[in-house]
């Protein structure tokens, strides 16, 4: 290949991914969007679903500790929901560090 069709296919590709995490972004479901008992439906009936919380911004929510790795911990996640600034809506899950306790109290 010649440097001009490298730096095409190249310029190719990333637009392609710039498009693809756009279209998923614009398909993912948003707290902000949704009452706060909705929000805690969408996580027990899912287990595991990553959700919007306003603007670009996104995380990982499950129902209790059994989705997350054998190696994290599930930690209380609050989001803001459209009726509620700071509603629990299940657990973030998280590598645990220094002073994180193990004795089933999450």
């Amino acid at each position: 290949m010649t440097r001009p069709a490298t730096l095409r296919t190249g310029l190719v590709l990333v637009l392609g991914l710039v498009v693809l995490s756009t279209s998923a972004q614009a398909q993912r479901p948003s707290t902000v969007d949704i009452t706060c008992r909705q929000a805690q439906a969408t996580v027990a009936q899912a287990g595991g679903i990553v959700l919007g919380t306003g603007g670009p911004t996104y995380d990982r929510f499950v129902r209790d500790r059994g989705f997350c790795e054998v190696t994290e911990i599930a930690t209380r996640a609050l989001a803001p929901t459209r009726d509620t600034p700071q509603c629990f809506i299940g657990y973030r899950c998280k590598e645990p560090g220094r002073g994180d306790r193990f004795d089933g109290a999450f």
